[in-house]
């Protein structure tokens, strides 16, 4: 091991952590002191914690099951803090027993710490499977675990908490899981330092015994209230309503039994569970149950048409006695049916919705009767708010309405979520949220969108200068992105801001960082991730990476429209002339780069080459197929463009060419993504349809399921959605089963406009697209669950195809 990781850099390291103690408290922290208190003192037995911590260590390495020795700590012994301690065995004499102790103040400090030691002495690597799983080979045998310093280390948390998920992330990206999914996500979390966790799962059927119980409505006034298994994420933020539904009774009971396993979990591990709690969104049969309360019809979100079969929810105003009642029943209700909570509620009322008046006063009167709900229910509850995220883009926050909202809780009873701290931190511009406690969040991604993109540097400098700065309110870090398993150094990193007190130096992070990844150092492949790290990982643009490439959100637009100009370099660091986007229309967003091609194609070209040391390693093959993926489609982006420029110039011979061109590459995308089982659609799918009771069940979660990542919301046969492929997906089956033949509909009628000498028609582009989408949406067709094919020699293939220029030398496959 000391070849990998020599000596200098374990004592580097050891002092750094024992740097790490020194006392690290803000304002924020002393103001939730109290909460922090009830909590550590309801915590779960230590020795229940243990027995927790010890399942994830079987779970991840059962052949050194008995090689750790795990114990919980009090505060004190950390100096009044949360902390892990990583030390030497005593007993430790031969092979079997106990090589090392962890010892932490709860269950998942003692997680974290076991990560720890595996991640910087081991040189290990812990990642999602679909990313590629763990790299556990360079772990010495039992027995042989390398030892620590005499003195052992101590890690500290600068800050209380480690925040996880984004209120849709459930439907992005968990909607479709098991409990056997879900204990690994628990025990990925713990490891990585994860405390505070969002936990909504089930909470619908809460609301329909709460509904039904207490304020007297039948099940058919429920029926269309929730949203469909793949969209409850906006059903329940008031969005819609009924999309994708109605809910099966056996899906609201099946969710409820497994939300009771997730948190009993979350529990014995020492975490602190977010709770749902109510915001005001009730069925539309309340307003007939109770016609004096001062119940609102909400605006459109995102329906072409209003349907009101799913559009225009009902809010039930804050300021009504009714209100209260409502909050403290559903609070009332998750602990009896739980048997315990964590005091810490999440709701926003304004999430997307934009309150009626902008008089601070009664923004105020709002806020305090939202908080009210809770607080009647349970009356140490704190509301967690992700309104950070309104904050950094509705124009109705203005300092008066953000500081009558933030004040309108007691001190120390509100946590706002910066949620997207890392591209527009509002603690910057609000005055650290004019006093109130906040968590430091990093967003990164939308809908689940693949897409090989972050900001590295602003993710180590970014919390560090927030809890360092002059009266600090911070009090957490967090992970807030909409969908995971997709850019596992950015999660790597992030992770672990939750135990640095000091900016992390990033070069150096990310050398050590691939050679974790993939259980040794290869220079030719630090040189990629370098290059990597300065051009994907470095977006400063400022721009929201939703992911609009062209195969997977194909424009709807009247090719005349798109404006083109030339730029230059492209690629390859030579001169070459390449089309760029000058002006959009509504219907086609701007494909996001902010970096130089040239650049990343050169680290494409050295990952291949290393690939001859590296073909068996899993998270190497989840890389590369990412990388050559990640070229390809921004390659796809000028081919299209291309096709435009030649359909501009009448030119059909060039048109057809290009045309037949792109539609080659998206089936050679589709074999490319097939190499690896993170990059299949076959597993959305199926783990929809396991979840269903008969085959109607079957057949709507699939709709759902098909539904979230193409058409998205409702269409008719002209207009599309307004949410089209807002969720798309770079999966192996989705490419060339529906983005291939969209694309092959729109080359048709280019082709056929420039014969014919008509202008485009775009109405029947549309309607053959939807039909297409909408039939796609319906069908039954079976994908695989299993990647096939060699990653390596198709992206040597791949990139010999497309990426390599005139006179450079090929790379020629096995």
């Amino acid at each position: 091991m000391e070849g990998y990781f020599p000596p200098i850099f374990l004592l580097v390291l050891t002092f750094c952590s024992f740097a790490s103690s020194a006392l690290s408290s803000t304002i924020g922290v002393d103001s939730i002191s109290r909460l922090l208190e009830i909590q550590d003192r309801e915590r779960a037995p230590p020795s229940v914690q243990e027995v927790a911590a010890r399942g994830v260590l079987h779970r991840l390495l059962p052949s050194h099951s008995s090689s750790f020795d795990f114990q919980i700590v009090s505060k004190e012994q950390c100096g009044d803090e949360y902390c892990f301690m990583i030390r030497n065995h005593p007993s430790f004499r031969r092979p079997g027993d106990p090589e090392i102790l962890l010892a932490g103040t709860t269950g998942v400090e003692v997680a974290a710490g076991l990560h720890w030691y595996l991640k910087h002495w081991c040189g290990s690597h812990i990642s999602w499977d679909k990313t590629g799983g763990s790299q556990l080979f360079s772990v010495p045998k039992a027995g042989f675990l390398p030892r620590v310093h005499d003195t052992g280390i101590l890690v500290k948390r600068p800050i209380p908490w480690s925040y996880y998920q984004n209120a849709v992330t459930s439907s992005y990206s968990f909607a479709w899981w098991d409990w056997k999914r879900w204990e690994k996500e628990i025990d990925w979390m713990a490891m990585q330092g994860v405390n505070l966790p969002l936990a909504f799962t089930g909470q619908e059927a809460i609301w329909q015994k709460v509904f039904q119980e207490k304020f007297n409505m039948s099940s058919s006034d429920l029926e269309d209230f929730f949203g469909g298994p793949a969209f409850l994420s906006w059903s329940c933020m008031a969005n819609l309503h009924g999309w994708g539904g109605p809910l099966p009774q056996s899906w609201l009971d099946q969710q409820l039994i497994l939300q009771k396993k997730i948190l009993a979990r979350m529990y014995e591990l020492g975490m602190t569970p977010v709770l749902p709690a109510f915001s005001g969104n009730v069925p539309a049969a309340l307003k007939y149950r109770f016609p004096s309360a001062k119940i609102t019809r909400l605006g459109n979100w995102f329906s072409v048409k209003s349907d009101p079969r799913w559009c225009c929810t009902y809010l039930l105003d804050a300021t009504d006695p009714l209100f209260i009642e409502i909050g403290k029943a559903f609070v009332e209700r998750q602990l009896q049916v739980h048997g315990t909570t964590s005091h810490i509620y999440n709701c926003d009322t304004f999430d997307e919705n934009t309150p009626p008046v902008d008089d601070p006063e009664y923004i105020s009167s709002l806020g305090a009767a939202i908080f009210k709900g809770m607080e009647s229910g349970d009356r140490e509850a704190v509301w967690l708010m992700q309104q950070g995220w309104l904050f950094s883009y509705d124009p109705f926050w203005r300092p008066p309405q953000m500081k009558a909202l933030l004040h309108s809780v007691p001190t120390g009873k509100l946590v706002v979520l910066d949620l997207f701290a890392e591209v527009k931190p509002i603690w910057i511009t609000s005055e650290q949220f004019y006093g109130v406690p906040y968590i430091w969040c990093m967003l990164h991604n939308f809908a689940g969108n693949i897409e090989m993109y972050g900001i590295l540097d602003a993710i180590a400098s970014g919390p560090v200068e927030a809890r360092k700065s002059v009266n600090s309110t911070m009090v957490g870090v967090g992970m807030s992105m909409e969908g995971i398993e997709q850019n596992p150094i950015v999660y790597d990193l992030m992770s672990e801001m939750a135990f640095h007190h000091e900016k992390p130096n990033v070069k150096a992070w990310v050398d050590r960082y691939s050679a974790r990844r993939y259980g040794r150092p290869i220079p030719s492949i630090q040189d990629a991730w370098n290059i990597l790290h300065h051009t994907i990982y470095n977006c400063t643009d400022g721009a929201y990476d939703k992911n609009r490439d062209v195969i997977v959100a194909f424009p709807d637009v009247d090719p005349s429209l798109i404006a083109v100009q030339q730029e230059w370099p492209y690629h390859h660091g030579k001169p070459e002339s390449r089309p760029v986007i000058r002006e959009v229309t509504d219907s086609y967003d701007r494909p996001h780069l902010w970096y130089s091609t040239s650049e990343v194609i050169r680290s494409l070209k050295l990952f291949i080459s290393s690939g001859d040391k590296l073909s068996s390693s899993s998270t190497y093959r989840y890389d590369i197929v990412d990388l050559t993926r990640q070229a390809l489609a921004k390659y796809a982006n000028q081919l299209f463009l291309k096709i435009i420029e030649a359909y501009q110039s009448h030119d059909v011979h060039s048109v057809t060419f290009h045309s037949q061109k792109f539609l080659d590459l998206v089936e050679d995308m589709d074999t490319l993504l097939a190499c690896h089982d993170g990059f299949l659609l076959g597993p959305w799918l199926e783990s929809a349809k396991q979840l269903a009771q008969n085959e109607q069940q079957e057949k709507q979660f699939e709709w759902n399921a098909r539904t979230q990542i193409t058409m998205w919301f409702d269409n008719t046969e002209e207009e599309p959605s307004l949410l089209r492929d807002y969720g798309n997906k770079y999966w192996s089956g989705l490419l060339r089963d529906y983005y291939g033949p969209r694309a092959a509909i729109y080359f048709k009628y280019l082709i056929e406009s420039l014969e014919r000498g008509e202008d485009f028609r775009l109405k029947e582009w549309r309607r053959e697209w939807i039909k297409l989408t909408n039939d796609w949406q319906s069908r039954g067709n079976i994908f695989s669950v299993k990647g096939t094919g060699d990653a390596l020699n198709t992206s040597k293939w791949l990139f010999n195809r497309y990426l390599s220029s005139p006179g450079t030398e090929l790379i020629t496959p096995y």
